[in-house]
């Protein structure tokens, strides 16, 4: 209970919540209650053991955590990583269920949590929130011009009936009640986007109240369970153009009175599709490289041949190799989580997801699969065409290379969900952009949206924008100490929109502009076989080292 005190009005005084007159000393951490030093003999005198008594400085300053559903006298201060995260007590952990398995603490996950909640409130209320308070001006911005320039229509078409004998007004009343129906229709239109930008921004609102309560709120449960939205709301909704109908006079011609008369257009809906707003956002300032680039974790994987690498977020990647499994690794090379393949056989390649899901995809099965909560579901499935490579395009989508039953074609593919929406294969001469044949091709989307393949079968790096036009290859640097052919493997771009591929036969990652000039090696840090590559929003670098199964960590912008 707050107080104005009548002495200094600039001051506000803190009161106790039970007697409501002396000034606040200490704090309830489990009740929320304000307490004198009086008053906390009568607040805890109910024999009730959870009261948390703590200096009024130190309010909200206790976790409450949950209790244990096996060892009920004992809270839950850990999660089993092995074990989908659930709460378990310090009984729990040395329980044969639990042996061997990894443990965090749920103050750390809380506190994580609770920073991801502080990011979201600012990312909705400085950037998502306005975005959509810019999309609901628009729509109301046309529908108040609607009446204008509907009017401006009929006076248009009313001049040119004037010029008409008698005869012709039922024509003109008929083309007026035509525009009158488009009119409405057009306002319909209007109005049900802007209905649904509403009901959004009802979502956001209350994701903002719920949000609030969380960050009030010390209760781990609430805090652990939320669940962001911050990637569904950043999908925005097509920006809707709608222009007015055109009246289209002609000469008069009695004979063919209406026809003549004029035209009148509909009025045409344009979407122009929003850009996905940036989350996680990768530093786009200029960044030097570093003289050396310094290698900062050797993570061992354990895999005799090493592949594929993927971030899943800021402290977690995947990695496969020639096992018929995909393994989850944190920052500190610790295993957190191993997923086994549906066909038994090793997966082509891996990536994340928007949503941070994991897929893979098959070639001995012809299919693509998302893991989604621990269960593996078939994304896409081919016929003819076997999938090798995958990337997550900026939009969401997915970029898949894949290559014919009979290894003689390749080509990129772009999908929407499971629905295919472009194929890139030929260049404008109708020649094949691609190598003709079963080989891997690692693929990334550049910044700027080209897409990089690394054509190990044909020595390049082929890259076309994303109206499938060929923008240029790269077929190597010349060099006396890198003397075996260019074949690149491994291809991922920075923030940037700087591309390294990997030059597996020569030791050596190879650095381009994205126009395709050549910038630099990295040949340090000890490589050994460089392979599959990915980098993560602080544009470190990850390299899959072929031979020796380990995934190296490489700092080499300052």
């Amino acid at each position: 209970r707050l107080t104005m005190d009548p002495f200094n009005s600039a001051q506000d005084v803190h009161r106790c919540d039970l007697c409501e007159t002396a000034i606040v000393h200490s704090y309830c951490d489990f009740c929320h209650v304000n307490l004198c030093t009086s008053c906390i003999g009568k607040h805890i005198s109910d024999g009730y053991d959870k009261h948390k008594i703590v200096p009024f400085q130190e309010r909200r300053s206790t976790l409450i955590y949950p209790k244990c559903g096996t060892h009920p006298h004992k809270t839950c201060e850990l999660q089993c990583k092995n074990c989908n995260d659930i709460f378990v007590c310090s009984s729990c952990t040395a329980s044969e269920q639990h042996t061997g398995h990894i443990f965090v603490e749920v103050s750390t996950v809380y506190k994580a949590k609770k920073d991801n909640i502080e990011k979201d409130t600012e990312e909705i209320v400085k950037t998502i929130s306005p975005t959509y308070e810019e999309i609901a001006s628009d729509f109301k911005n046309q529908l108040a011009n609607l009446d204008g320039g509907y009017e401006k229509l009929t006076t248009a078409m009313s001049k040119q009936g004037e010029q008409w004998h008698r005869e012709i007004d039922i024509v003109v009343n008929k083309m007026k009640t035509e525009i009158g129906e488009i009119k409405v229709k057009h306002r319909d239109l209007l109005q049900k986007h802007l209905d649904e930008i509403k009901q959004i921004q009802a979502l956001i609102k209350q994701t903002l109240l719920a949000i609030e309560e969380i960050k009030k709120s010390t209760e781990v449960s609430p805090t652990i369970e939320y669940s962001s939205k911050i990637r569904e709301f950043s999908k925005l909704p097509p920006k809707i153009e709608v222009s007015l109908p055109t009246f289209i006079p002609k000469p008069t011609d009695h004979e063919k009175l209406y026809s003549l008369f004029g035209q009148i257009t509909p009025f045409i809906s344009t979407a122009t599709k929003n850009k996905v707003l940036s989350l996680n956002k990768p530093n786009t300032s200029p960044r030097e490289l570093l003289d050396e680039p310094e290698l900062l974790v050797t993570i061992q994987t354990g895999y005799e041949k090493l592949c594929n690498v993927t971030c899943q977020n800021e402290d977690r990647i995947w990695a496969s190799g020639n096992m018929n499994n995909i393994k989850c690794f944190n920052f500190k090379g610790s295993l957190l989580q191993t997923i086994q393949t549906i066909s038994g056989i090793f997966p082509s390649d891996i990536t994340v997801d928007y949503d941070e899901y994991l897929l893979y995809s098959d070639w001995s099965t012809w299919t693509v699969y998302k893991v989604k909560n621990g269960k593996t579901e078939e994304l896409i499935r081919l016929q003819g065409w076997k999938p090798i490579n995958l990337c997550i395009a900026s939009n969401g989508d997915l970029l898949v290379t894949m290559f014919s039953d009979d290894g003689t074609q390749s080509k990129v593919v772009r999908y929407s969900g499971s629905t295919e929406k472009q194929t890139i294969q030929f260049d404008d001469e109708g020649k094949p952009l691609y190598s003709g044949n079963g080989k891997i091709k690692y693929i990334s989307e550049n910044r700027n949206h080209d897409i990089c393949v690394a054509d190990c079968g044909a020595g390049a790096v082929v890259v076309v924008n994303q109206d499938r036009k060929l923008r240029w290859r790269y077929t190597g640097h010349p060099s006396v100490t890198k003397n075996k052919p260019f074949k690149p493997f491994g291809i991922t771009t920075d923030s940037q929109s700087r591309i390294l591929t990997s030059d597996s036969d020569n030791h050596c990652i190879h650095f381009l502009h994205q126009n395709g000039q050549f910038l630099r090696y990295i040949d340090n840090c000890d490589l050994g076989d460089p392979f599959g590559l990915c980098v993560d929003n602080n544009d470190n670098l990850f390299v899959c080292e072929f031979n020796r199964g380990n995934v190296k960590k490489i700092k080499y912008l300052k």
